[in-house]
């Protein structure tokens, strides 16, 4: 029966604190990766762009083709990234760099209007949307991918673990395994981590990009959406609150954040998961290491190093370096 584990491993020496390991890495880790982009039409006439790698193509002597199609009989990962991120963050193309290495085709998706062109339709993408998800998944079925693992980080963790206890048992047969990193767990107590002093920088950032795609989709939007006051909102949640819950149905911050908080769905997953949350991550709640929970489920193994930030883990190797949580979800993947 899975049980909560604490691994150790050393982090950079420079990057002695959980903001330092969070930041450093998304401002100054390059990692090349050689993508190929496919646009998926959604059943709503919207459309999701795809970035597909495959394996060896990353290789200083790389020689396989970019096409889309499957490399053989090779396995694949689908790959979510965070709030408001893309394929080419570093924890994406870090994550990318090493799977491609260890023999899987990867796929990194993107929300709708985070790939670099704004989605048709007056909504956008939020924390709880799996069926999104599906469409990709349903898209490498297609593509005659038989084997497939996911990975998602942070509100891209949260989103393949809902889309797996969702589904349960009837979760399809080519659905192999599973990794979530820096996972907000619960949602309402992680809104109100971000809302702390020590961790606001986050949360402006966020809601500077977020507001820019409300200005930039306005003439789309209902009258009660294009008529808030961009410029009183001060927080994630308020953002939430305002656009992001009614928007999409769901009413009000509190409703999104308890409908869609990932934590209520672990018991039900039956593919062999694997989540890693570091314990000095700023962006996480306490709510977020549920180590009691974790010695009870059957299918679901948890990891809270110490140290790791929020899709950070740098090791000592450097900062260009595959990460900890890169390593291990090779390993995990492979097992």
């Amino acid at each position: 029966m899975p049980l909560t584990t604490t691994p150790s491993f050393r982090p950079t020496a420079y990057l002695p604190t959980g903001h330092l390991q969070t930041v450093i890495p998304s401002l100054f880790r390059k990692i090349p990766v050689r993508y190929v982009r496919t646009r998926l039409e959604t059943n709503d006439h919207d459309f999701l762009d795809v970035d597909l790698c495959r394996h060896g193509a990353n290789e200083p002597s790389g020689t396989l083709p970019l096409g889309n199609s499957p490399s053989d009989s090779a396995p694949l990962v689908i790959i979510s990234h965070g709030l408001e991120g893309d394929s080419t963050r570093q924890y994406m193309a870090g994550m990318v760099r090493e799977l491609t290495h260890a023999g899987f085709d990867c796929m990194a998706w993107h929300y709708r209007s985070c790939s670099g062109e704004m989605n048709r339709l007056p909504r956008f993408y939020h924390i709880g949307e799996t069926g999104d998800l599906q469409t990709v998944i349903d898209h490498a079925l297609g593509l005659g991918y038989r084997q497939i693992s996911l990975v998602g980080f942070s509100a891209g963790g949260n989103i393949t673990l809902k889309y797996l206890g969702e589904r349960g048992a009837a979760v399809d047969g080519a659905i192999r395994r599973a990794v979530a990193i820096s996972v907000p767990l619960d949602l309402l107590t992680t809104a109100d981590r971000l809302e702390k002093w020590d961790s606001m920088v986050y949360n402006i950032r966020f809601q500077r990009t977020l507001k820019e795609k409300i200005r930039q989709k306005a003439p789309l939007l209902p009258d009660a959406i294009r008529n808030v006051d961009m410029g009183k909102i001060r927080s994630l949640r308020q953002f939430d609150d305002l656009i992001t819950a009614p928007l999409h149905g769901f009413g009000n911050a509190d409703t999104y954040y308890r409908v869609n908080s990932s934590l209520a769905f672990l018991t039900k997953i039956t593919v062999p998961t694997l989540v890693i949350n570091a314990r000095n991550d700023p962006f996480l709640s306490a709510e977020c290491f549920p180590e009691a929970l974790a010695k009870e489920l059957t299918s679901v193994w948890m990891e809270f190093p110490e140290q790791g930030g929020h899709c950070g883990f740098t090791t000592n190797e450097g900062l260009q370096a595959p990460t900890y949580a890169e390593k291990r979800t090779a390993s995990f993947l492979t097992q």
